[in-house]
C-alpha cells in the first residue's frame, strides 16, 4: 500500500489534474457541445456534419510537433512557455466563438472552431511531453492518472455542464464561462516546475529528422512499433460498435447516455486512478500484460448481453468493468509510451507514437461493422477478446525500459 499511496505525493503528480483539465477541456467545445448549440439555433445537419472535419489537427499533429520540440518561448521554459501561451490563445478563440452566430455565419465559426482545435492538439502535445520530462519513471503511470482525472472533469464540464448552462443561459454566456475556465489555467501552469537540465533540438533539421532517426534506429523497434499499434486492438474494433449494438438490444439512447456519462465518468478515473498506483508497486511490464488481458476480458459482459438481452443490470456492469479495467490499461500504456521518448524531442515521439495508435485503431475499427454484421453479436464480441492475443504477445519480445520493474 506504501508504494501506491507513494506514487501520488509529489507536487508533480498533483499538479497534473490542473494541466490535464486544460487539455481536456477545449475538446467537446469544437465538437459535440458545439454541434448542439448549432442545433438548438436551426442550424442544418449537414452544416453540422460538415464540421467533423475542423478535429482533423488532433489526428495531424505529429507534423508541427518538431516545432514545439525545437523553439522556447522567452517565459517560463520551452514546455511550459507553449503551454501558457496556448491556454491562452484558446481562451481568446473559445470568447471569440462566444460572440458569433453559428446559423447566420457558418463559415466564421467552423474558422474558429479549427482554430481552437489546432491550439488544443498543440496543447496536448506540449502537455503529453511535458509529463515525459517532469516525471520520473516511478510517477509516470499515477501522473497519467491525475491527468486523465483533470481531463475526464474538463469533459464533464465542457459537455454535459455546457448543456445543463444552456437550458438556463444563453450559449454565448456558456462559452464565455468556459472561456474564463481556461484562462484560469495559465495560473497552473505557471505553478508547474519546469522540467530541468533537457537540451533541445539545436537546429530546426534536428527537430525535423533526429527524433524519427533516434526512435526508429533502436534495437527491436519493429516490434515495440507493432506493439502499440496492437495493444488496443480489440478496443479499438469493440468501441465502433459498443453504441449501435446497445441502441440494437434495445435500450434508448437517454438510458445509454445516463449509464455512460455517469457510470463511465467514476469508473475510467478508478480505473486510472488505480492503475496508477498498481503500476508504481509492480511495474508497467506486468502491469501491461495484467491489465491488456483484463481489458480483452471485459468484452465477456458485452457477450453476456448479447446472449442474454436486455438486462440493465447487466449492461450496468458491463459498461462499469469495461470503462474501469480500460482505465487501468490506459495508465500502464501511456507510462510505457512515456518511456519510449527521448526527453530532447519528447514532444514529436510522443505525438508519433499516440498518431500511430489512433489512426491504425480507426483503421481498424472501420471493419467492425463488417464483423458484426457477419459473425452476429456473440461472436463478434468472442472474437474481440481473442484480438488481444497479439499484442499481448509481443510484450515478451520487447526490449526491457527503465519502468519494468517497480520503483
Amino acid at each position: 500500500m506504501g508504494k501506491f499511496l507513494d506514487a501520488f505525493k509529489s507536487k508533480r503528480v498533483g499538479i497534473l489534474i490542473a494541466l490535464g483539465f486544460a487539455s481536456g477541456l477545449p475538446l467537446l467545445l469544437s465538437g459535440q457541445t458545439l454541434g448542439a448549440w448549432m442545433t438548438n439555433v436551426g442550424v442544418n445537419l449537414k452544416t453540422i456534419g460538415i464540421f467533423s472535419l475542423v478535429t482533423l489537427p488532433y489526428s495531424l499533429k505529429v507534423f508541427w510537433a518538431p516545432l514545439l520540440d525545437r523553439y522556447s518561448l522567452p517565459w517560463l521554459g520551452r514546455r511550459r512557455g507553449w503551454m501558457a501561451l496556448t491556454q491562452l490563445i484558446m481562451a481568446g478563440v473559445i470568447l471569440a466563438m462566444s460572440v458569433v452566430d453559428p446559423k447566420a455565419t457558418p463559415p466564421t465559426m467552423a474558422l474558429f472552431a479549427l482554430m481552437l482545435a489546432f491550439f488544443s492538439a498543440s496543447h496536448d502535445v506540449v502537455s503529453d511531453a511535458y509529463r515525459t520530462d517532469v516525471l520520473p519513471p516511478n510517477e509516470r503511470a499515477s501522473g497519467t492518472s491525475t491527468f486523465i482525472l483533470g481531463y475526464r472533469l474538463a469533459m464533464l464540464f465542457a459537455g454535459a455542464g455546457a448543456m445543463i448552462l444552456s437550458d438556463h443561459l444563453p450559449w454565448s454566456t456558456v462559452y464565455q464561462i468556459l472561456a474564463v475556465l481556461m484562462a484560469a489555467s495559465v495560473v497552473f501552469t505557471w505553478w508547474a516546475p519546469e522540467p530541468q537540465g533537457i537540451l533541445a533540438p539545436r537546429t530546426l533539421a534536428d527537430a525535423l529528422i533526429r527524433p524519427f532517426a533516434e526512435f526508429f534506429s533502436r534495437r527491436r523497434i519493429g516490434i515495440v512499433f507493432l506493439f502499440v499499434i496492437l495493444y488496443k486492438f480489440g478496443e479499438y474494433v469493440t468501441d465502433a460498435m459498443v453504441i449501435p449494438f446497445m441502441i440494437k438490444t434495445g435500450f434508448t439512447n437517454t438510458e445509454i447516455g445516463a449509464l455512460r456519462k455517469v457510470i463511465g465518468f467514476f469508473a475510467t478515473v478508478s480505473g486510472v486512478i488505480v492503475g496508477g498506483g498498481l503500476v508504481a508497486k509492480f511495474g508497467v511490464r506486468r502491469a501491461l500484460l495484467a491489465f491488456g488481458f483484463l481489458q480483452a476480458a471485459t468484452n465477456s459482459g458485452y457477450l453476456a448481453l448479447a446472449i442474454v438481452g436486455k438486462n440493465y443490470t447487466l449492461l450496468a456492469v458491463a459498461i462499469g468493468v469495461d470503462l474501469f479495467c480500460g482505465g487501468l490499461a490506459a495508465a500502464a500504456f501511456s507510462a510505457y509510451q512515456m518511456s519510449l521518448c527521448h526527453k530532447s524531442f519528447s514532444a514529436t515521439q510522443y505525438a508519433l507514437l499516440t498518431s500511430a495508435s489512433v489512426v491504425a485503431g480507426r483503421l481498424f475499427s472501420a471493419s467492425s461493422g463488417y464483423l458484426a454484421e457477419a459473425w452476429g453479436w456473440p461472436k463478434f464480441f468472442a472474437s474481440t477478446m481473442v484480438m488481444a492475443i497479439p499484442g499481448m504477445a509481443l510484450l515478451f519480445f520487447l526490449p526491457r525500459t527503465d519502468t519494468d520493474s517497480p520503483a
